[in-house]
């Protein structure tokens, strides 16, 4: 599956997982009902803005969201000391 496929896919599963609709996931992002069904149709993608917005609003990550991981709760480790 591609990467988009599974932004779209999982954007849904975290929506149902939160048990609310379309309309209420836009309302509560800022977002037009068309707005958050194109996210999840894949006619648009987010932008690099409302991205960190969907992933803390469904409590994921950036990466579960993109496909990166297939771990959906944020992992918080010791602070990076780069």
């Amino acid at each position: 599956m591609d990467r988009g496929k599974v932004f779209q896919e999982r954007l849904r599963q975290a929506r149902h997982k939160k048990g609310i609709s379309q309309r209420q996931a836009a309302d509560a992002l800022g977002l037009t009902k068309i707005g958050y069904q194109n996210y999840e149709a894949g006619r648009m993608n987010p932008s690099f803005e409302r991205l960190p917005k969907l992933a803390d609003f469904f409590n994921v990550s950036i990466d579960y969201l993109l496909g990166r991981t297939d771990v959906p709760q944020v992992v918080r480790s010791a602070q990076w000391q780069g």
